[in-house]
């Protein structure tokens, strides 16, 4: 078995340093788009974590959006939950605040603190599966638990 690339290694540390005994697994193809990983892990897309990252416009923030991969983020609604408008981030400004690149950022472990928003239509799986550090790498979770790692408020933040 090969070493895992050092961005999952880095993400696995992470994971055991916060107490989480859940382990990464890479996988051969890629995975950085919510169909992908469910193909590759043999789930629901529903069940895949999308985490995105937006960037508030007067302040130039990072905000963390976990979302189900079966769903859209509504950016009013999260304005409504925020207070300020929100604007998706560039793939620069997403390394920099996550200390990862987009296709592989994991619901936790940034190197910025960001306000945090759990999609509530994760809350309805026993298991979810999450990007862990590269577009590889995935790791499974509990709901509770995804809760628990980011201290993200639950919220609809649905596109309709």
């Amino acid at each position: 078995m090969c070493p895992l690339h050092p961005s999952a290694q880095r993400f696995q540390k992470i994971l055991a340093e916060k107490g989480f005994s859940r382990s990464v697994l890479e996988l051969p193809d890629l995975t950085h788009t919510a169909a992908a990983a469910a193909e590759a892990v043999g789930c629901d897309v529903g069940q895949i974590v999308k985490s995105l990252i937006f960037k508030t416009k007067k302040t130039d923030r990072p905000v963390l959006v976990l979302a189900s991969g079966r769903n859209r983020v509504d950016t009013k609604k999260v304005h409504a939950l925020l207070g300020e408008k929100i604007s998706k981030a560039d793939a620069d400004f997403v390394r920099l605040h996550t200390g990862f690149a987009i296709g592989g950022v994991p619901p936790l472990g940034h190197v910025s603190p960001m306000k945090t928003f759990v999609d509530e239509d994760l809350l309805q799986y026993d298991e979810l599966w999450a990007a862990a550090g590269t577009p590889h790498a995935v790791f499974k979770l509990t709901p509770a638990e995804l809760q628990a790692m980011t201290g993200g408020v639950v919220a609809d933040i649905r596109q309709a």
